[in-house]
């Protein structure tokens, strides 16, 4: 999916993009990672595949002299499993499918550095994520004891079949053109309302 040629764009995070992506973390997360967290997996870690989520230039206010950071993911590449180790939205910005769209992206992007499978853990309690991955393939294999250390909630430990299968292509084409529409509908819809505004 040609992501650029939609209202956002999907990119490789980089250093400047980090003091955005750690004040979103701190804001979404209950066990953040820091700044230098990520400014650590950019620059000293091989295995790290992180990517950023904003509107199109065109898309951006006239004030705006950097646009804003919409959401974050990345992955580590471990031998041939993409373990999917973040991914965030900004919350005035849910319910569009943004989530999905990173989620989709980072897909996209394991399979081009040859990832086999990919794998993620989430909290048991995150319903709204849970749904999104199941929908994407990713099934339950198994759980972590109290592994999160805020509350002691359990983790469940979601994985995907060989993302080069057959069954597995299918979905993605499949969800593909249904986000691509989704998001092209989205635009319509922001659209038509700019112009009533104005």
């Amino acid at each position: 999916m040609g992501v650029d040629a939609t209202r956002f764009v999907v990119s490789d995070m980089a250093l400047p993009d980090v003091p955005q992506v750690a004040a979103l973390e701190q804001a979404v997360f209950t066990l953040p990672w820091s700044q230098h967290a990520f400014e650590y997996e950019l620059q000293h870690n091989p295995m790290a595949h992180f990517l950023v989520l904003r509107e199109a230039e065109q898309h951006a206010r006239p004030d705006e002299t950097t646009r804003p950071l919409l959401g974050y993911g990345g992955f580590w590449l471990i031998v041939d499993e993409a373990h999917i180790c973040t991914l965030a939205i900004e919350p005035a910005w849910r319910g569009i499918g943004l989530g999905e769209l990173l989620l989709l992206s980072l897909l996209d992007r394991a399979m081009a550095v040859q990832a086999i499978v990919a794998t993620l853990e989430a909290r048991i309690s995150n319903t709204v994520a849970r749904r999104l991955y199941e929908k994407y393939g990713f099934a339950l294999v198994g759980a972590r004891k109290g592994y999160y250390h805020d509350n002691h909630e359990d983790a469940v430990i979601m994985t995907t079949e060989p993302m080069d299968s057959q069954p597995f292509q299918n979905r993605l084409q499949h969800l593909r053109r249904a986000l691509w529409q989704r998001l092209r509908e989205g635009e319509l819809t922001a659209s038509s309302h700019h112009a009533r505004m104005t």
